[in-house]
């Protein structure tokens, strides 16, 4: 499971994301797919996930943009990884 989740990203943009869509980024394996992501993500934070996006970015690596339920406030998430 923590193979697939590297690591999430504090960016501006990612802030933004968290703050109006309730949007956390990850960078995840570049094989994983977006049910292992949501899978992984739910286990791994205990959280609820509505749906997940994934996009290559331009260093060759996979984000996966985690939209979180409205249960879920992803800046509370966020707190807790330390990126706020």
């Amino acid at each position: 499971m923590n193979a697939i989740v590297k690591y999430p990203l504090s960016t501006e943009k990612s802030i933004r994301l968290m703050e109006s869509d309730n949007t956390l980024v990850f960078i995840v394996d570049k094989k994983a797919t977006k049910a292992q992501v949501k899978e992984a993500v739910e286990a791994l934070y205990n959280v609820k996930i509505k749906g997940v996006n994934t996009v290559i970015d331009s260093k060759n690596r996979k984000k996966a943009y985690v939209k979180f339920s409205p249960e879920t406030p992803a800046i509370d998430l966020a707190t807790q990884l330390g990126l706020m």
